[in-house]
């Protein structure tokens, strides 16, 4: 049989369509992990978040000549108030890197942990972008020596979003929700002094995780950030 018979016939026609698409379904599976060249880590490649309903997929640009935005690219400012943050921010208070941070968001997404991600800073930053699955509770919410501090706002933070009990007019914490904080990098102030005012008000030290390294790290490495809007 010639090949202009071959082709012309309706089997053989079908077993060169569907090698065909097996070839191109496997060009297109080896294109998918080729490209993933960059890494977190040698075992994580992306962990999947839910953000505003959303499936987002968190990785590293795998871009090698993209660069951080130019929010994040400056090294020099003033001290006070944006000093560098020691690592060990208070007794028991944890403190976590990028990997860390996305092994807990893996392990929530898996139902295997629960936890609320919170964005402390000030809502003109939180607009810019941030961690996908993140809220914003800006550090004035709950520090009382903000100018725009409101202690029934707070508690109202403690109660419905923290899941802290409140009876014959005390706190209960024993059920309250594991919290991850974050800012925007080590030099910010924003989310050690939400810690800082969580602890005083008698917050579990233990159930609070600090990413110290916040927007600037996850800028400098690459990482996934969403419009919050």
């Amino acid at each position: 049989m010639n090949a202009a018979a071959w082709m012309a016939h309706p089997a053989s026609r079908w077993l060169s369509a569907l090698t065909l698409g097996v070839g191109l379904l496997g060009t297109s599976v080896l294109a998918t992990a080729e490209e993933m060249k960059v890494k977190v880590t040698r075992d994580i490649g992306s962990v999947t978040v839910e953000h505003n309903g959303q499936p987002v997929e968190i990785k590293r640009n795998q871009d090698p000549d993209n660069r951080i935005v130019s929010d994040y690219t400056k090294t020099s400012r003033e001290c006070p108030p944006f000093c560098v943050q020691p690592m060990q921010l208070l007794p028991g208070v944890h403190t976590i890197g990028e990997v860390e941070l996305l092994k807990m968001l893996e392990a929530r997404a898996n139902g295997e942990d629960a936890f609320l991600l919170i964005d402390s800073r000030t809502p003109d930053w939180f607009e810019k972008g941030t961690i996908p699955s993140a809220v914003n509770i800006p550090w004035t919410r709950l520090y009382p020596g903000s100018s725009s501090y409101d202690p029934f706002v707070a508690e109202t933070l403690l109660l419905d979003r923290f899941d802290v009990k409140k009876a014959d007019g005390l706190f209960d914490f024993r059920e309250a929700k594991k919290l991850v904080l974050f800012c925007n990098g080590p030099w910010c102030g924003q989310s050690p002094t939400n810690i800082k005012a969580l602890v005083a008000m008698g917050y579990p030290a233990d159930k609070i995780y600090w990413y110290r390294g916040g927007m600037q790290m996850w800028h400098v490495l690459g990482l996934t950030t969403v419009d919050p809007s």
